[in-house]
């Protein structure tokens, strides 16, 4: 998997339909290889579908989210402004 580029701001992983099952797109497979590999988790969110992370290569914060429960992934930069407004921690 790749790490995330100075360039990237957001992934936003999908669902694929193959005709047996519904499993998740690459992009899915790398945020949550980010997640698990690479970022540092910095606090969860109270609505149990978002997460605040930050990349410890250029300390950007990012927000993990999820549509519903066990929807696909989307992950994108998040200001320290916005870290505050949403999870009460400085990012």
């Amino acid at each position: 998997m790749e790490d995330l580029k100075p360039e990237e701001t957001q992934l936003i992983g999908m669902w694929l339909d193959l005709g047996s099952k519904v499993v998740g797109d690459a992009v899915n497979d790398r945020i949550l290889w980010l997640v698990e590999n690479r970022l540092t988790l910095l606090c969860k969110g109270t609505d149990g579908l978002s997460t605040l992370y930050r990349d410890p290569r250029d300390g950007r914060a990012w927000e993990l989210s999820f549509p519903f429960p066990g929807g696909p992934a989307a992950l994108w930069v998040i200001s320290g402004e916005d870290a505050r407004a949403r999870y009460g921690v400085e990012a």
